[in-house]
């Protein structure tokens, strides 16, 4: 009879990759002023989109309601921006997080996996704003968590999130990107929170191993995946860069349109797309698009609007259920002749971490019989083109945070925001600003 051997229940030594997630999170000192500037622009457009969210959403306003009485006046809670409410920190993380995502707005970075590192700031704003409202309440100014050292903790959860995404599709086995926010958001608020390491390795392990959301609400298919097993890859050193976006190609090409007086509906005979495996993989979608995450991860979808808004890039609202371009026969028709390919070259540049190009070619054939490309490899928001970037995520964030909150309290925003004394400015003092 065969005797069942007993489980080895000796403790063993936690995952390498483990440890050096904790190690860099505790131990690296970020020096890099362009870093610590993209952090600041990073800050300030989660936080506007956060108040659009807020302003144009009726769902995201009820969701991040207070669940029970008094839920919403939480003594030294986190003040959630853009409302009267003060919030545990469990729920606060949560809304706040939501805020920043709700609309699909918020800043990307793009690998094998695309994903939105600034999601994490849902865990260190709340943490450092609460944290630092207690040690003010105690007089231990010591305690205080500065604005330079919330930059900080979001450089680190940027890098620890982003270098995953570079080598690792956790959308191919179904899971969604977010996955990473959790390892990200753990690790720094453990280093926030001043937990021993001991700590820190324990939190991070258990971020790992405690369940992760399926990909089903972007992309349906990818729910019924098999979930094989397998190494994930840790790529060092960390980088931070973000994930530019893929449609001014087509605005390009719709200003060409424009100039030789053509109709995208009435003269466009098929368009065809190369890009990189990424966007073959995440944004390649057809059939039915049944809400607005669907359509804002269909290139297709995109593209058909830039056309017929001739030109003007997609806004939040052109996504949404009641959107005129949600219903209308012309983006259907536009979508129905644009087909999409890889192209082995962009792959090769898109990971290639001294190009880190996002290529993207549209091959448009009009039914004159002539034809012509747009190409581009490097689009608004890539490292390649900050000076053009920073003055727009600058413009954006003005514009969303006034839809919500009076114009001179988003003065004294932006004004707290470029003094030279932001870096030591306690978190909480800066969160104040944003009360509605």
């Amino acid at each position: 009879m065969h005797i069942p051997q007993p489980d080895d229940n000796s403790v063993r030594p936690y995952d390498d990759v483990i440890i050096r997630i904790v190690d860099y999170a505790y131990d690296y000192e970020v020096v890099s002023e362009p870093a610590l500037a993209r952090a600041k622009m990073a800050l300030i457009d989660s936080l506007g989109v956060a108040i659009e969210s807020l302003a144009l959403s009726n769902e995201c306003a009820s969701l991040v309601k207070p669940l029970l009485p008094g839920a919403g006046s939480v003594a030294g809670g986190f003040k959630l921006p853009g409302t009267p409410y003060s919030m545990d920190v469990l729920q606060a993380a949560f809304n706040m997080g939501a805020m920043i995502r709700y609309l699909d707005h918020n800043d990307a970075f793009a690998g094998a996996e695309w994903g939105h590192p600034s999601d994490n700031l849902g865990a260190i704003l709340v943490i450092a704003d609460v944290l630092t409202r207690d040690a003010l309440a105690r007089g231990k100014e010591d305690e205080v968590i500065t604005m330079k050292q919330v930059l900080v903790g979001l450089i680190k959860a940027y890098e620890i999130q982003g270098c995953f995404q570079v080598k690792n599709a956790f959308n191919r086995v179904g899971l969604d990107h977010t996955i990473l926010v959790k390892i990200g958001s753990t690790a720094v608020v453990s280093w926030l929170m001043g937990l021993t390491r001991e700590q820190a390795l324990s939190a991070v392990s258990h971020a790992w191993v405690d369940g992760h959301p399926l990909r089903k609400r972007v992309r349906a298919p990818a729910a019924i995946r098999h979930l094989g097993g397998g190494e994930r890859h840790l790529q060092s050193p960390y980088r931070r860069r973000p994930r530019p976006h893929g449609v001014e190609a087509t605005m390009e090409a719709s200003k060409k349109l424009q100039e030789r007086g053509l109709d995208p509906i009435q003269d466009i005979k098929s368009i065809h797309v190369r890009t990189q495996e990424a966007a073959m993989i995440i944004i390649n979608k057809k059939g039915p698009l049944h809400n607005a995450a669907d359509r804002d991860h269909c290139l297709r979808y995109i593209m058909a609007v830039v056309l017929l808004k001739n030109g003007v890039e997609v806004e939040t609202e052109d996504y949404q259920d009641d959107s005129p371009f949600a219903k209308d026969p012309r983006v259907e028709a536009l979508r129905s002749i644009i087909t999409m390919e890889e192209d082995v070259q962009f792959t090769k540049d898109y990971h290639n971490p001294e190009i880190r190009s996002v290529g993207c070619s549209i091959e448009f054939f009009l039914k004159d019989g002539t034809s012509f490309t747009t190409r581009l490899e490097f689009p608004l928001g890539h490292p390649a083109r900050n000076a053009e970037s920073f003055p727009m995520v600058r413009k954006k964030a003005i514009r969303n945070l006034e839809l919500k909150l009076p114009k001179d309290g988003v003065a004294q925003i932006i004004e707290t925001l470029d003094q030279p004394g932001f870096d030591a400015l306690p978190a909480s003092k800066f969160i104040d600003l944003f009360q509605g």
